[in-house]
C-alpha cells in the first residue's frame, strides 16, 4: 500500500487524498485521475476527514538500484493480494514521507511527523545506484525515411535512484517498446508496439514530435474507430486544430516525449560542455613563449587525442612567468559568436520541449495530459532538467548570464512553468542529486557482452530555488548601481569658430560611446529585473499551491546577502566549540557573513563597478583553508580593501595579508591598481611577486609579462583568486624567473622557511597585536576560531625551521639577516603568538599596540 501512496504523493497529491482515493480505486492512475479532477479536494490532512493513528510496522525503505523487475504470473498474483487493502490497512499507515527521508520513528503520532520531509530532505543524502550502459540499437524509421539510434533502457532510466520512479520508468519503457496495443472497443484488433515507434533519437526534437504525430493516432482495421497508440484508449471524433494536439492526449505520451526530449537536451548540453573544455585545453589562451616550457596535461589512459608525453618528473613552474610571454587574443570574437550560436540552439530546444510541460495555464486552456502528470515526467525533470539548470544557475558571473540572456530567459520560463503546477512545484525546493563518483563494475557478463555496468554515487546539493537566490542577490546589488541618475545640464557657453570646427569633427563619437554604455546598462537592467520577477513569481505560485508554511520553510534555507548584518552583529562572538569540526563549521558560517561589507549605496557612477561588486557579493572564496574578505569605502566605492588568509599547504597558511585596491576611471577596460600592505613597514618581501614597497607582480595587472587583462571581460575576482592561489603558493621560490626549475632544492626550502618566519612575525603576530582597519574584527575572529589549529601548525613550523634569523630582502641568494634578529627570534615569536591565541580561547582581552584592549 505504501508504495502506491508514494506514487500519488510524487504526482502532487496529499497523503490524506492518496489514501482516500486508493480506498475507492485500486489502480494508481485511476486514483490519480480522480484526485486531479477535484473529487477529493474536500479531503485534508488536518480536518479529521481521514482517520489516522500512530504508525505501526512501518516498512523499511528499500534500497535503490537500477535493477530490472522480474516477475512471473504467480508473483503478480501475490502482489495483487498484498495490494488489496481495507480500512485496517488505512489505520496502519501513518503518513508517507517518500524515499527521500528515513521514516518517522515508530510509535510517534502524526502530529509530530514532518509534512515536508519528502521535499526538504537533507543535502547530506547519498545514493549509490547501479546503472547499465548498453550498446544502442539502430532502426530504420519508415515515416521519416531515416536510420536512427534507439534509446536504450539504460539511457531511459539514467540518473534515477528512487525505487518508485524506477518502477514507473521501467513499466512505461516496456509498454511502449514491446507490448501489444489493443483496440479499446473489444474487436480483438491489436498492433504490436516497437522500440522504433517511441524511442528513436533523431538529431532534431521537432523531427521526433513530427514522427509521433504521424503514428500516435491509429484507426482500427476492424471497427474503423480511432484509438491512441500510446495508451490504447479511444480518441474523440473531433479534429485537432494543430498537428501536435494529438500528442497531449494522455500521460503516457507526456512521459515519453519529455523523457526523450530531456535526454536530447542533456546530450546536447553535455556535448557543448565537453567541446568547450576541449577547446580550452587545446588553446589555454595561447601564449607565444620565447623560452619553451614543458607541457603538462592530464591524459586518460584510453585518450589518444594528446601526443605521448615523457614520463619524466613534472616540473613545478610556480606561476609560470619564466620567459617572455605575450598573450594571443585572436579568436575571441569567433569564440563569442560560437557560444552565442550554441546558446540559441539550446534555447530553441528548451523552448520546443517546454510546450509539452504540464501547464494548466497554457493558451487555449489545459490539455488532457496537463491535468494528469505521468510520474516518469517528474522523474526525468528531476534528473535531466535539474542537471542542466543547476549547471547554468551555478554561473558566478551576472555579466556572462546577461550576455547569454537568450538562453537564461528560456531557463527562467521553465522555472516559472514548473512552479505553477501542483504536481511539479515541489521541485523548486528539493535538493538536486548530482553525480559525485562513477565506478565501472567488472564482471564476466559485461566483459563478454555489449552491456557495461557502473556504480554511480549521487549526493544532494542546492535546489533550483536556492541556486536562483544567489543570482537574485547579485541582481539586487547590480540594480542599485543601475538606478537612473539625474544629469545636470551644463551651462551653455559661446564657442569660437575653431571650437565649433573641432566639435563638428568629433560629432557623433561621444554619442556612439554613450549609446553603447546606455545599451549595455539597459540590457543588464532588463536581465536583473527579469530575475527578480521570476523569483517573485515562483514564490507566489508556491504560496498559492503549497501554502505559507512551505514557502517560509523554503526561505529559511535560501542564501542571505553577505554583510547584510549590522556592524554590531558582525562583532558578535562566534563559538568555536570544542572540536576542530565544530570550529570549521563556525568559521565558514561566520566567514560567509563577514566576507563582504559594502555600503548600501552600490556605485551609480560606473556600470563596471556595479557589476563587479554584484558578482563579488556571492562569489568571494570562503573556506576553512583560505578565504577572501572585502571592505568597500562608503564614500568612495572605487576604493576597496582586501584581506586574504593564506592557503593550507603553503608557508603563508593562516597569515592575514592586506591589499589596497583602486578601480580607476577606465575600469574595467584597464586593470585595477593593487598594492600589498602587509610588509612590516616596507621591510619584508614575502614573495618574488610581492615587493617591500607594495608592488604586486601579476601579468593580469600588467605588472609582469604574460597573459594580461582582457578589456571588459577580466574581473577583480580573477585578480584576487590569482593572488590567493598563484602567488601565495606552496613553493614561492619558484615564482622568480630563472628559479622555476629549482623545485625541492635546499634553496627553495630555505626560502620557504624564511617566509614562515616573516609570516609569524608580521602576518600573524603583528596583525593580531595591531589589527589594521577595517579588518580588526575579522582578524580577531579568524585567529580565535582557528586558535587550536594554528597552535599545532606553529609546532610543525618550529620543527621545520632551519634556525636562521629573518632575511628581510628574501632574495634567495646572499643572506642578509635583519638587524637585531637572531636564530632564537622565531621561537620567541611563536611563544608570544601562542600566548595571545590562548587568551583568545579563554575569552581574555588582547592589548593593542596603542594600549587599548580588544576581546
Amino acid at each position: 500500500m505504501d508504495h502506491k501512496v508514494a506514487q500519488l504523493l510524487e504526482m502532487g497529491a496529499t497523503a490524506a487524498q492518496a489514501r482516500a482515493a486508493l480506498k475507492q480505486y485500486k489502480d494508481v492512475m485511476a486514483a490519480a485521475e480522480r484526485i486531479f479532477d477535484g473529487s477529493f479536494d474536500h479531503v485534508r490532512d488536518d480536518d479529521g476527514d481521514i482517520a489516522m493513528s500512530p504508525a505501526r510496522d512501518v516498512p523499511e525503505p528499500r534500497k535503490s538500484g537500477m535493477i530490472t523487475p522480474e516477475a512471473d504470473d504467480d508473483d503478480v498474483e501475490d502482489n495483487d493480494d498484498e495490494d488489496e487493502y481495507d480500512s485496517d490497512d488505512v489505520e496502519d499507515f501513518a503518513d508517507y514521507d517518500s524515499d527521500y527521508e528515513s521514516k518517522a520513528d515508530v510509535g510517534q503520532g502524526m502530529s509530530k511527523a514532518d509534512p515536508y520531509a519528502g521535499v526538504f530532505f537533507s543535502k547530506d543524502r547519498r545514493e549509490e545506484v547501479i546503472e547499465v550502459e548498453e550498446e544502442p540499437e539502430t532502426a530504420f524509421v519508415s515515416e521519416e525515411k531515416e536510420e536512427v539510434k534507439l534509446m536504450t533502457q539504460g539511457q531511459w532510466m539514467k540518473g534515477c535512484p528512487e525505487g518508485g520512479e524506477q518502477s514507473f520508468l521501467f513499466t512505461l519503457y516496456n509498454e511502449l517498446s514491446e507490448s501489444e496495443c489493443r483496440c479499446p472497443n473489444g474487436c480483438d484488433y491489436s498492433v504490436q508496439r516497437q522500440k522504433r515507434d517511441f524511442f528513436p533519437l533523431f538529431s532534431e526534437f521537432s523531427t521526433y514530435t513530427k514522427h509521433l504525430s504521424k503514428i500516435v493516432q491509429r484507426t482500427c482495421l476492424k471497427c474503423s474507430k480511432k484509438f491512441c497508440y500510446a495508451c490504447g484508449e479511444p480518441v474523440g471524433s473531433s479534429k485537432y486544430s494543430d498537428q501536435h494536439d494529438c500528442l497531449f492526449h494522455c500521460p503516457n505520451l507526456q512521459g515519453v516525449i519529455l523523457g526523450v526530449g530531456l535526454a536530447m537536451l542533456e546530450s546536447k548540453f553535455t556535448e557543448d560542455l565537453e567541446q568547450s573544455a576541449s577547446d580550452k585545453t587545446r588553446k589555454r589562451r595561447q601564449v607565444q613563449i620565447s623560452t619553451p616550457q614543458p607541457l603538462e596535461v592530464d591524459v586518460e589512459e584510453d585518450d589518444d587525442f594528446y601526443p605521448p608525453i615523457s614520463q619524466t618528473k613534472k616540473m613545478k613552474l610556480g606561476i609560470g612567468y619564466a620567459g617572455d610571454a605575450r598573450e594571443d587574443t585572436s579568436g575571441q570574437l569567433e569564440a563569442l559568436a560560437a557560444q552565442r550560436a550554441k546558446d540559441e540552439k539550446l534555447s530553441k530546444l528548451l523552448s520546443d520541449i517546454r510546450v509539452f510541460l504540464p501547464s494548466i495555464h497554457r493558451a487555449g486552456g489545459g490539455k488532457p495530459s496537463d491535468f494528469l502528470v505521468h510520474p516518469t515526467a517528474l522523474a526525468h525533470l528531476r534528473r535531466r532538467f535539474n542537471f542542466v539548470s543547476s549547471q547554468l544557475l551555478r554561473n558566478d558571473s551576472l555579466t556572462d548570464m546577461s550576455d547569454r540572456s537568450v538562453l537564461y530567459f528560456e531557463l527562467l520560463n521553465w522555472l516559472e512553468t514548473i512552479s505553477c503546477h501542483e504536481a511539479l512545484a515541489s521541485m523548486m525546493a528539493m535538493p538536486i542529486m548530482v553525480v559525485t563518483s562513477v565506478k565501472s563494475i567488472n564482471s564476466r557478463k559485461s566483459s563478454t557482452s555489449h552491456i557495461r555496468e557502473r556504480t554511480i554515487v549521487y549526493e544532494g546539493s542546492s535546489g533550483p530555488r536556492e541556486l536562483l537566490e544567489a543570482i537574485v542577490i547579485q541582481a539586487q546589488a547590480a540594480l542599485k548601481g543601475l538606478e537612473p541618475i539625474k544629469i545636470e545640464e551644463e551651462e551653455t557657453v559661446e564657442m569660437s569658430e575653431e571650437q565649433k570646427r573641432i566639435t563638428n569633427d568629433d560629432k557623433g563619437k561621444g554619442k556612439d560611446v554613450n549609446k553603447a554604455v546606455a545599451e549595455e546598462n539597459e540590457k543588464l537592467l532588463g536581465f536583473c529585473t527579469r530575475i527578480l520577477a521570476t523569483a517573485r513569481a515562483i514564490d507566489r505560485s508556491l504560496r498559492d499551491l503549497k501554502g505559507d508554511a512551505f514557502v517560509d520553510r523554503l526561505h529559511t534555507s535560501l542564501p542571505k546577502i553577505p554583510g547584510s548584518a549590522s556592524a554590531g552583529e558582525d562583532r558578535q562572538v562566534v563559538d568555536a566549540g570544542d572540536t576542530e569540526e565544530s570550529a570549521q563549521k563556525a568559521y565558514i558560517e561566520w566567514a560567509n557573513r563577514a566576507r563582504m561589507l559594502a555600503s548600501s549605496d552600490i556605485p551609480k557612477r560606473s556600470l563596471a563597478i556595479a557589476k563587479e561588486l554584484a558578482v563579488l557579493t556571492t562569489n568571494l572564496p570562503v573556506a576553512w583553508n583560505s578565504s577572501v574578505f572585502l571592505r568597500v569605502d562608503e564614500t568612495r566605492v572605487d576604493i576597496i580593501k582586501a584581506l586574504i588568509t593564506g592557503p593550507e599547504g603553503t608557508p603563508y597558511y593562516n597569515g592575514c595579508y592586506l591589499f589596497d585596491v583602486f578601480l580607476g576611471p577606465s575600469y574595467n577596460h584597464a586593470p585595477p591598481s593593487v598594492k600589498y600592505m602587509t610588509t612590516n613597514g616596507g621591510k619584508f618581501r614575502f614573495n618574488p611577486n610581492l615587493y617591500q614597497d607594495g608592488k604586486v607582480c601579476l601579468s593580469l595587472l600588467g605588472t609582469w609579462s604574460g597573459p594580461g587583462w582582457i578589456a571588459g571581460k577580466s574581473t577583480l575576482l580573477q585578480v584576487l583568486i590569482s593572488i590567493q592561489s598563484m602567488i601565495l603558493c606552496e613553493e614561492p621560490y619558484l615564482n622568480e624567473p630563472g628559479w622555476a626549475t629549482a623545485a625541492g632544492t635546499p634553496q627553495s626550502k630555505a626560502y620557504s622557511a624564511n617566509v614562515r618566519r616573516m609570516v609569524v612575525k608580521t602576518a600573524m603576530l603583528g596583525n593580531l597585536r595591531n589589527p589594521p582597519e577595517p579588518f580588526a574584527d575579522v582578524i580577531r575572529t579568524h585567529f580565535r576560531l582557528k586558535a587550536r589549529s594554528i597552535m599545532k601548525q606553529l609546532d610543525e613550523w618550529l620543527q621545520q625551521d632551519d634556525g636562521r634569523p629573518i632575511d628581510a630582502a628574501n632574495q634567495g641568494g646572499s643572506y642578509k639577516a635583519v638587524a637585531g634578529s637572531s636564530s632564537a627570534g622565531f621561537t620567541k615569536d611563536v611563544d608570544e603568538l601562542k600566548g595571545l591565541l590562548q587568551k583568545l580561547i579563554d575569552g581574555e582581552n588582547i592589548e593593542n599596540g596603542d594600549g587599548s584592549g580588544t576581546a
